[in-house]
């Protein structure tokens, strides 16, 4: 009987020790870098807006862009060799565009319960704020792969957000749904698994969320007589201006009690409206985040995007958001009178093709 109990003690021991055995994801990137902006061109941007994210940034390895969501000039753009990549997996960014497709479509508005397993339920106001995956998900599931796509590169995946920007990548969007093996539509729509984007297709949706709509083609000034010249081109204008109200709850909360809540250690003098993203790939994890500064004096949208290892994730990159608008805020530039934006040059550019993207990447949840 002795050797029965000690037998017992030792299972239940054993079970233990199983149950609070977690998964330590190992990485291998730096998440710290010097030297970033050297080959930066920046001729013709906004100096104060420049240092501002350069001083954000410190000596994270990461890349700032600021655009002026009126017109799609890009105020800066700091690291450029970065910022003009193929991108990474967007993480939980994608959230955006899935919640704009699914009040599109009518499936939900903001204030629809959406059925989470067991009692648990959500709205979306609390779905955008805490980056809810279950979530979204579920929205994927009943939008459907071809819907989803189709309003991802309306949004502007898959194609370029430049107008002739030199050195300017496509990132990627799968032509069909990725394997149930990795999740299916369900984590494309949680997570961007199976999808590459580029800070500045993000950048881009995030000025038409700003603005109310109108998708600029982005341009970044490259000397002064660009600046002068300078004239906003419309790529498209979307569908959206009644959404955004819808979806402006959710993004505020992510900065005021959600997953971005760290950007108010630094700033809190002007409301600002982001979300968050977190993710991995191959050693390699990625810090998002896209926002905008609603301000009585104009808007500025602001994309951090972070690579690197464990210090690396969506709080932070909001964290460093933080930071810069509180620079341009101590820099008077929320208060000096918003540039009149010039005469909108229309441009009916064909998108470039689309690559499919055959990437795994592990996730977690900002």
């Amino acid at each position: 009987m002795r050797h029965l109990a000690r037998s017992r003690r030792v299972r239940s021991r054993t079970v233990t020790a199983l149950k609070r055995h977690h998964y330590y994801e190992h990485f291998y990137a730096s998440s710290y870098a010097s030297d970033i902006t050297d080959g930066d061109n920046t001729a013709g941007e906004v100096p104060v807006v420049r240092q501002a994210a350069i001083d954000a940034l410190g000596n994270m390895n990461g890349t700032v862009l600021a655009i002026e969501p009126t017109s799609g000039r890009i105020l800066t753009m700091v690291n450029q060799k970065l910022a003009l990549s193929s991108g990474a997996q967007p993480c939980s960014t994608i959230k955006l565009s899935v919640a704009l497709a699914a009040l599109s479509e009518g499936i939900i508005t903001k204030e629809t319960e959406v059925r989470l397993g067991g009692r648990s339920h959500m709205n979306l106001t609390l779905a955008l704020a805490h980056s809810n995956n279950a979530y979204f998900e579920a929205l994927g599931r009943q939008l459907g792969f071809d819907k989803v796509s189709h309003y991802a590169h309306m949004y502007g995946l898959g194609e370029r957000a430049g107008y002739h920007i030199a050195g300017e990548q496509l990132g990627t969007y799968p032509e069909e749904e990725i394997s149930s093996k990795l999740g299916g539509v369900g984590k494309m729509c949680s997570f961007g698994e199976g999808v590459s984007m580029t800070p500045l297709q993000l950048g881009a949706l995030v000025t038409a969320i700003a603005n109310g709509g109108t998708m600029y083609y982005l341009q970044h000034p490259r000397t002064a007589d660009e600046v002068t010249n300078f004239q906003p081109i419309v790529k498209r204008h979307l569908d959206i201006a009644g959404l955004i109200p819808e979806i402006s709850d959710g993004m505020a909360g992510a900065v005021e009690y959600g997953t971005a809540r760290r950007l108010l250690a630094n700033f809190n003098e002007e409301e600002v409206l982001g979300k968050t993203g977190t993710c991995s790939h191959a050693g390699t994890r990625y810090g998002w985040f896209a926002s905008y500064a609603n301000t009585s004096f104009g808007r500025v949208v602001v994309v951090v995007f972070l690579e690197g290892g464990r210090p690396t994730f969506g709080p932070k990159a909001a964290e460093m958001a933080g930071r810069m608008y509180h620079n341009l805020y101590s820099h008077d530039f929320f208060l000096a009178r918003p540039i009149v934006p010039a005469p909108i040059v229309p441009a009916p550019i064909a998108p470039a093709p689309v690559v499919p993207a055959t990437v795994r990447e592990t996730n977690t949840s900002d």
